[in-house]
């Protein structure tokens, strides 16, 4: 019999589920709890399929527009939010309307609110056709806010003349790449404000720190996660920057390149928020049906972040 050869799989940590994606999924299962199959779910309540999939088979439908959901039937908005137009329009259709929207995302939006109200224009760090990004832009009037998607927009953008300027930013960036248009803004823009506080999320950055703490001492970065998941793609970034020879995107186990990991003596594993730790127990699986392997468990902070759910849900 072959001796399998030798790897060692550094499990990075914090990785998978932050507090506002298990949020998310705790609303839908409760709502479905509360109000029976089938619950109405506006766009990907999170951005992996496998967590779309499962609710699918509890009975949750997910629809593209309002205009799909039956009369009073409950709908949930997404955890990335979204543009206020949508709740008035549930509002005006009187649907049981949840807002499954991550308060670090609703946070955001209340800042940008905050900043229109004081008469700034808004300089939105983020990508454009993400949906968090349409929700954020999505508070204000058009023309209240401009979006900034790299290093070269910041220098570059010329905003309204003779307004105040203030500057949000999606909360699923690199931390590097934002601290440096940032940096630029403010070099641009001297009397620019900022929000109280970071916009970038704890989780966001937790998972980036992790991941640069093993990059320069493996082989190769696996990064579990879909490909419209902006804070998965980060972390692939995040991890070619900080020296990893190799970073690479799965959706899950079966999109691994076996080649890749028969080069490889020393493989990290991560996931983005939005990817169930079951992944990561599959692709763990994978290694060790294949080679003779090594386990080391990173844990760079531990997380205790919890939100609580919306009212409608939790009261009688």
């Amino acid at each position: 019999m072959a001796v399998k050869p030798a790897k060692k799989l550094i499990l990075a940590a914090p990785r998978g589920f932050c507090a506002g994606v298990d949020r998310a999924i705790r609303i839908v299962e409760v709502a479905l709890e509360k109000y029976g199959a089938p619950v109405y779910v506006r766009h990907q309540i999170v951005h992996n399929k496998r967590v779309v999939d499962d609710l699918a088979a509890k009975g949750a439908v997910f629809v593209k527009e309002l205009d799909e959901v039956p009369t009073g039937a409950p709908v949930i908005f997404s955890a990335h939010g979204v543009a206020k137009s949508v709740h008035e329009n549930a509002d005006r259709l009187n649907m049981i309307a949840i807002d499954a929207t991550c308060p670090l995302v609703t946070k955001v939006h209340i800042e940008a609110d905050r900043h229109v109200k004081n008469g700034r224009h808004i300089l939105l760090i983020g990508h454009a056709g993400h949906p968090e990004v349409i929700g954020t832009m999505g508070q204000v009037k058009d023309g209240e806010m401009s979006l900034v998607e790299t290093v070269e927009d910041a220098a570059t953008i010329e905003p309204p003349e003779n307004v105040n300027l203030a500057f949000a930013s999606q909360t699923t960036l690199s931390t590097d790449e934002t601290a440096e248009i940032i940096s630029i803004l403010q070099h641009r823009f001297p009397d620019i404000s900022g929000p109280r506080g970071e916009d970038i999320c704890y989780a966001t950055t937790n998972r980036q720190n992790a991941v640069k703490a093993l990059a320069g001492d493996v082989d190769l970065v696996l990064v579990i996660g879909a490909e419209n998941s902006s804070n998965s793609k980060r972390l692939v970034e995040v991890a070619l920057k900080a020296g990893a020879p190799e970073a690479h995107l799965i959706a899950d186990a079966s999109e691994i390149n076996i080649e890749l990991l028969d080069n490889a003596d020393i493989i990290a594993l991560s996931a983005g928020a939005s990817a169930p730790e079951i992944l990561v127990d599959e692709v763990r699986d994978l290694l060790e049906s294949r080679y003779q392997l090594t386990i080391e468990y990173q844990n760079l902070i531990s997380e205790n972040m919890q939100f609580k759910l919306p009212s409608i849900l939790t009261k009688a």
